[in-house]
């Protein structure tokens, strides 16, 4: 591919040996890399400033590699002539660009659909994906769990993947026959430019509620992120949002696609009410229509109402979408049941004020006075500290018995995490906690405290099979743990 093909829509200045030209050379590009280690002969090197890296430390190193082509946003004090300099105001947006161009614009040739907000990401495009797979699509998934070609799985290791591999995929998915990809937006991936040069057939806002803000550092910055989304749809797309959340209409403020509306408690283009709800599940009515869903709660009635609000703006027939939700069931690690000796254990990926909120409030609408609530919860460490309090202080108040343990402690002491958490507790909540920073015997701790007809819940780590400690992933599952103990006679 030509260099003039890959660099298509930029606003750029090109040097060659230290001089502004306006005309490009023939160059052929065989490849592009942001990262200096992946570049060969014929690759184009994206020079990114990253939070821990800058790229453009390493043009020489990628010159020296075989790279005729470099992107940067600052040019080197050495420019050898027989290299092409396209200088740039920001390289994340051209490598989102230069990466749509290289695999052939892949998100033109699919409806991509992508989701944002703080909770429901993951269960909603999961959903979404399944319920057009059942209903006769091909199909692409790009969630924080797994990505997807159809039912072929790729291993996902970010919200959303860098610029190149977004690309890649997509473009596999095209080959692939693929007519839809649901995808999850990361506020980061926004704000970091991942998603330059994509076209979205739709875009869908769930809720947004405290998290991230050791990125994003105010709630201000964190909505912007959000909206950002939803500024850069065209005409032709589409945005639907849940004006329940107070933030659901301002996401769309000068938003120029068709705009679509779906709530609980106001009047919405798409309005559900949550007829009757049990842990196993719960009627739902949509617009006048009544259907059952196995996935319990009042968020997942909202995650719910999103999915066939999609599916109908797509084009799919409302009563044959609301038949295949009623098979749907949930997402790995949301809210997913496991029994065992008369226990009941739910292991769910709620790792925010508001989501674990949600998780609790579902489980205490259905429970007996009979059955207590064991919550097993952390919080993530090297991540915002200031919802630590928070979340010990909601698990407290929604629960019989709190046991406080390790998340994701990363580089930082457990114990200090577990400190920060606690400074939320009354004395009253203190009396009911117990504190084991040791996640597998915390867990261990909880099964023993419960009771035949108890139900436990370990939130905060979902789907998630290892936990990072110091640098290293360690194996390690909720699910596993729990079926260990509760299978056990």
């Amino acid at each position: 591919m030509n260099i003039t093909t890959i660099i298509k829509g930029f606003a750029f200045e090109a040097y060659i040996d230290g001089k502004t030209v306006d005309r490009l050379p023939e160059i052929e590009v065989r490849d592009i890399a942001f990262d200096s280690r992946k570049v060969v002969d014929g690759t184009v090197f994206v020079a990114q400033r990253g939070e821990h890296v800058d790229g453009h430390n390493y043009i020489g190193q990628c010159i020296e590699q075989g790279a005729k082509v470099i992107i940067c946003e600052e040019l080197p004090s050495d420019m050898p002539a027989d290299v092409l300099f396209i200088k740039v105001n920001n390289t994340n947006e051209a490598l989102g660009l230069a990466a749509s161009n290289f695999y052939g614009n892949p998100s033109s040739k699919l409806r991509l659909i992508g989701i944002t907000g703080t909770n429901g990401k993951t269960t909603t495009v999961t959903l979404l994906h399944r319920l057009f797979r059942n209903m006769g699509h091909h199909t692409g998934l790009l969630s924080t769990i797994v990505n997807r070609i159809d039912e072929e799985e790729i291993p996902a290791t970010h919200t959303t993947p860098d610029a190149i591999a977004l690309n890649s995929l997509m473009s596999e998915m095209v080959k692939r026959g693929c007519d839809y990809c649901f995808m999850e937006v990361s506020s980061h991936a926004i704000v970091q430019k991942r998603i330059a040069g994509l076209h979205f057939h739709g875009a869908i806002f769930s809720n947004i509620t405290h998290d991230h803000l050791d990125y994003h550092k105010t709630m201000a910055n964190y909505i912007a992120a959000k909206k950002a989304l939803f500024d850069s749809l065209p005409s032709t797309s589409f945005a639907l949002t849940n004006i329940d959340d107070k933030n659901g209409m301002v996401m769309v403020q000068n938003c120029k696609a068709s705009i679509h509306t779906y709530s609980l408690a106001t009047v919405a283009d798409f309005r559900s009410k949550v007829i009757e709800s049990t842990i196993h599940g719960q009627q739902i009515e949509l617009n006048g229509t009544e259907f059952w869903t196995p996935l319990p709660g009042r968020f997942n009635a909202y995650n719910i109402t999103a999915i066939a609000a999609t599916s109908i703006l797509c084009g799919n027939d409302k009563i044959d979408t609301l038949r295949h939700i009623s098979e749907l069931h949930a997402a790995p690690g949301r809210f997913q049941y496991l029994h065992g000796n008369g226990i009941t254990a739910i292991v769910d990926y709620a790792h925010t004020p508001d989501a674990l909120k949600n998780v609790i409030a579902t489980i205490n609408e259905v429970r007996t006075k009979a059955q207590n609530l064991i919550v097993v919860v952390g919080c993530g460490g090297d991540r915002d500290p200031l919802k630590r309090p928070v979340m010990a202080h909601i698990a407290a108040e929604g629960c019989d018995h709190l046991v406080l343990t390790s998340d994701n402690p990363r580089t930082e002491d457990p114990e200090a995490i577990l400190d920060a958490m606690e400074k939320g507790l009354s004395e009253e909540e203190k009396s009911k906690t117990v504190r084991i920073s040791n996640r597998r015997q915390a867990i261990k701790t909880a099964t023993m405290m419960a009771h035949e007809g108890d139900i436990i819940l370990v939130a905060g780590k979902g789907h998630e099979t290892y936990q990072e400690i110091n640098g290293v992933r360690n194996h390690f599952d909720d699910t596993e743990e729990l079926n260990k103990i509760l299978t056990k006679k």
